[in-house]
């Protein structure tokens, strides 16, 4: 890749990072099956921690400041909310329509952004917003009358509570990158939450079956493999032209979704999940 722009290589490693990322919720969707979810969140972080321990001691950044392991372990809380919440949907929902909820969080970044970091609210945040919400109501709008509302309703609860948190996440990220070493940035958001789920990890334990442990060690490194890779594209080009590439999670969605599980979205999904996408792009555009 030498003789592509700086931009070019951010744009790649980003569609690699979210690729990595949505065969890890696929991982995580049919894990879910067999194994508690706050037990499946926990290995996440286990073995996250291990593989991006090892990077961290290769790399020698430093050892981190006392500020900085109180500012990244305090948003290593909101990644427990997000992370547990998120697999809880994924083991309730289907792939595209988890996915296609979760593009609010953008939305939630720029109303946080303006709250948290004081930026102005513009219009065109609030319009995204109740594109958003729209969207939303569709996707969950096609459940009514199938006779699965009920069973989904409370996925539809915690994706959307993940899609808050993250955004909230995202938002104090922005001002810890500028800071921190994107290793020991990764490296705490590990550590912390694995921590944090050990005890409830422990008390809804049941033992994984041999196979179950190998997807859990995949599912650790394709989440710090992705992350890393966000993380160097963000370094290298502006948020604002990455972005849009954010959505090309939803066609592995659909893709994963279709090859493992049989399942194909519904016109309510595709319709939602346009109205959500463009109000998410809305927001987030300079």
């Amino acid at each position: 890749m030498s003789g592509l722009s700086p931009r070019a290589v951010a744009a790649l490693e980003a569609v690699a990072g979210i690729a990595l990322l949505s065969v890890m919720d696929a991982l995580i969707k049919g894990v879910a099956a067999r194994v508690p979810v706050l037990e499946i969140a926990f290995a996440r972080y286990l073995f996250g921690s291990l593989a991006i321990g090892v990077i961290w001691i290769l790399a020698r950044p430093g050892r981190p400041s006392w500020e900085t392991v109180r500012a990244n372990g305090l948003r290593a809380l909101l990644v427990v909310v997000t992370a547990t919440s998120f697999f809880y949907a994924l083991s309730t929902l289907p792939l595209a329509e988890t996915l296609a909820l979760s593009f609010l969080s953008p939305i939630f970044v720029a109303l946080f952004a303006s709250a948290l970091l004081k930026e102005r609210v513009e219009p065109r945040v609030l319009a995204a917003l109740a594109a958003g919400f729209v969207g939303m109501a569709v996707i969950v709008g096609g459940k009514l009358g199938s006779g699965t509302f009920q069973g989904v309703s409370l996925g539809v609860a915690a994706v959307l509570l993940s899609a808050v948190t993250y955004g909230l996440s995202m938002v104090q990220l922005r001002a810890r990158a500028q800071q921190d070493p994107v290793v020991t940035i990764v490296l705490i958001q590990n550590l912390g939450p694995g921590l944090v789920l050990v005890g409830p990890a422990a008390w809804v334990w049941t033992a994984p079956a041999a196979s179950d442990w190998a997807l859990l060690a995949l599912i650790g490194g394709l989440g710090v493999a992705g992350h890393l890779l966000m993380a160097r594209a963000y370094a290298k080009a502006e948020a604002a032209r990455l972005a849009s590439l954010e959505y090309t999670a939803l066609l592995w969605a659909v893709l994963l979704g279709y090859a493992a599980y049989g399942e194909i979205p519904t016109a309510a999904t595709l319709g939602g999940a346009a109205l959500i996408v463009g109000g998410a792009l809305l927001a987030s555009r300079r």
